[in-house]
């Protein structure tokens, strides 16, 4: 399930919220063990989500570097050619 988090920070362009808003999905449902709440946890999960989502948010903008912003494209063909030598 966390195997869609990635990344998001120091790249070119930034992450775009919905970026986040999917990374800070996928942390909640892997810490409730959740895909879908039931109705009754609706509002609790839907809410977590939104704080996870402005967290994380503060934390990209707050985090500095000195390393040069990473390419979206080059770091997605290198995880590609790693998929490739691992699931050959």
């Amino acid at each position: 399930m966390c195997r869609n988090i990635r990344t998001l920070h120091n790249f070119e362009p930034p992450a775009t919220d919905e970026e986040v808003q999917a990374a800070a999905l996928q942390f909640v449902r892997k810490v409730s063990g959740a895909t879908r709440p039931s109705q009754a946890n609706r509002d609790a999960f839907d809410r977590a989500v939104a704080e996870v989502a402005a967290s994380t948010h503060r934390l990209l903008d707050e985090l500095t570097t000195t390393a040069p912003p990473k390419d979206r494209e080059t770091e997605a063909a290198k995880a590609r050619a790693r998929a490739a030598v691992r699931y050959a």
